[in-house]
């Protein structure tokens, strides 16, 4: 199983019954994964992360088990549940898996949710490896049931997408069914009992670092001691490669701190190293405590550990050079292989039409983010989900001399794009928001979202209209065309922009490779027309390729988009007669 697949099958055992998180890589398949368990468990996509959290939450809340599942940054978006439900606290078991992306594989930064742990007062454990996923994820379900208490699984890109063996066991028979119990004191933090809360925080965080201490996921694997490293997570995996004869205090439970833990491994060894991915916090904390270690002056804190990483920290540690690996091939007169939007992607067409005009272009999260490239370069800013509605009408409202476009997917409107529109309709901003609509979260996999008219339990459900929410919002200007038309997509972004208040475009055609079907014939070129004006090149579909003296389309990637043979000035571009 891969580590995502894992903590779905812990799930399943430990008789969970409630699970809602938002896609993003790396935690992506673990609700994909989870839902083939139905009808033991409930899954759902939810519209953003907060609302995923508060679901898990409430569903915890009523004594039964609960999940929710996001990225690291997706815990930005529930970090106001998840810091006010650690002083409510839970009745049934509730785990959110939060998948950290060191690296920065697929994601706009690195964060390390060993924070956010610490930052709630809450429970975080650390699987290596997929077993210790599907085990960590039921004993921290444990935790949480014992200590009423929300408890974070935190995994890693290389643990969530690693394979490995694991055992299997049945499913929990004791699994608690939902029966709320009503208790105001309980479950309402007004301030007068929220003060309460507070205290009774810091005596279950008590409780739960004696807990840490005495957890078989701590654990000293007594060597060499004239070396001991600690290390949580997977940079124990990585500590065992490169240190095989080193001692070892593995944390499996990483918050709160085991520090009498710490004292009794710092005793037995001679010198202390740290190795933990991204933050110095374990660092940081013992040597807060009086604990003389290492860490960060030869553990890098930015970017993916590995051993060949470690490898070069070892050598720093032991005041030689860290060897230089080279490449067993020369890849310096290999192509660029650059990442594009795919032949026939509908985004495409909104980019070249906005190549027509001297705007700003604020993005926003997912494939549309590849508009920033040449040869498009149609996209100057990218922050968060929703920033690209956003920070358009701060633009604006800044006095920026440009006019302003605001660029957002359909499944991030749904997440938090609509909030935004809303702030442009009250606040009579005159920005252009431009929602390019291809029918699913392309990005992370093709899941459903609140606009494709089905769930993730694979029920139907009502397919909500982008644009009845836009004039709910207040946006008089409201048009829907389909990018594959240049013409009438050129027209109707000029028309916008021209206009004297906000204006809504709904840019609506599905991606291909979700219904996996050709937008139409293929394209070819006739060179005795072709003048080598490169006006289709322009449009950066990997199905044109120019050798340096020709410009020939690839019929093995051409999806018959037509977008070329709209932007040719010479008729050079048509449908093949033989072409069937």
């Amino acid at each position: 199983m891969s580590g995502n697949e894992a903590i779905a099958r812990g799930a399943y055992e430990a008789g969970v019954k409630v699970a809602a998180g938002y896609p993003g890589t790396p935690s992506t398949e673990i609700l994909e994964a989870l839902v083939t368990y139905k009808p033991a468990v409930y899954c759902e996509w939810a519209p953003n992360e907060k609302v995923a959290f508060e679901v898990a939450a409430g569903a915890a809340l009523t004594g039964a088990r609960a999940m929710t599942t996001m990225k690291h940054v997706g815990l930005n978006v529930a970090a106001d549940p998840l810091m006010t439900l650690a002083y409510i606290g839970t009745v049934g078991g509730m785990v959110a898996c939060v998948a950290d992306d060191p690296g920065m594989h697929s994601s706009q930064n690195e964060q390390d949710t060993r924070q956010f742990a610490r930052f709630a007062k809450v429970p975080v454990f650390e699987p290596s490896d997929s077993q210790e996923a599907k085990d960590f994820f039921k004993l921290a379900i444990a935790v949480s049931e014992q200590f009423t208490t929300p408890v974070i699984l935190r995994s890693t890109t290389r643990v969530s997408h690693s394979r490995g063996l694991v055992d299997l066991c049945d499913p929990d028979p004791a699994s608690p069914a939902a029966h709320f119990v009503k208790n105001p004191p309980r479950f309402v933090p007004i301030p007068a009992w929220g003060r309460k809360m507070r205290v009774q925080l810091e005596e279950r965080l008590a409780k739960l670092q004696l807990a840490a201490e005495q957890s078989p996921a701590n654990r000293i694997e007594w060597r060499d001691r004239s070396l001991g490293i600690i290390a949580p997570g997977i940079a124990s995996q990585y500590v065992r490669e490169v240190f095989p004869e080193a001692s070892l205090l593995k944390l499996g439970w990483a918050y709160p701190f085991p520090d009498a833990l710490f004292r009794e491994f710092a005793a037995g060894v001679k010198r202390v190293l740290v190795v933990e991915e991204l933050d110095d916090i374990l660092e940081q904390h013992l040597k807060a405590m009086g604990i003389a270690c290492v860490g960060r002056e030869f553990v890098p804190g930015i970017g993916e550990l590995g051993p060949t990483v470690l490898q070069s920290s070892r050598a720093r540690l032991e005041g030689r050079e860290p060897r230089v690996i080279s490449l067993p091939l020369d890849i310096s007169t290999l192509p660029a292989r650059p990442p594009v939007l795919c032949p026939g992607c509908p985004h495409r067409g909104v980019f070249a039409a906005l190549t027509k005009h001297d705007v700003v272009v604020t993005g926003d999260i997912g494939c549309y983010s590849l508009g920033v490239a040449p040869p498009l370069n149609r996209i100057d800013t990218i922050l968060c989900m929703g920033g690209g509605v956003s920070l358009a009408h701060g633009m604006q409202k800044a006095g920026e001399r440009k006019k302003v476009v605001g660029m957002v997917g359909d499944s991030t409107f749904f997440h938090s794009g609509i909030t935004g529109l809303l702030d442009i309709a009250y606040n009579r901003s005159l920005c252009t928001i431009i929602v390019v609509d291809n029918r699913t979260t392309a990005m992370t996999g093709h899941q459903d979202h609140p606009g494709t008219g089905r769930t993730l339990m694979g029920e139907k459900a009502p397919e909500v209209s982008i644009e009845e929410i836009g004039r709910a919002c207040g946006i008089r200007r409201i048009f829907t065309l389909n990018p594959n038309d240049l013409d009438n997509t050129h027209k109707i972004i000029k028309e916008c922009l021209d206009a004297p208040e906000p204006s809504l475009v709904v840019s609506r055609a599905p991606c291909l490779l979700d219904i996996k079907e050709p937008a139409g014939e293929i394209r070819e070129i006739d060179q005795e027309h072709c003048r080598e004006c490169k006006l289709c090149l322009k449009l950066g579909c990997p199905a044109m390729e120019f050798t340096g003296q020709e410009i020939h389309i690839n019929e093995t990637l051409c999806a018959g988009c037509s977008m070329c043979e709209q932007v040719c000035k010479f008729d050079a571009i048509h449908t093949p007669a033989h072409h069937e």
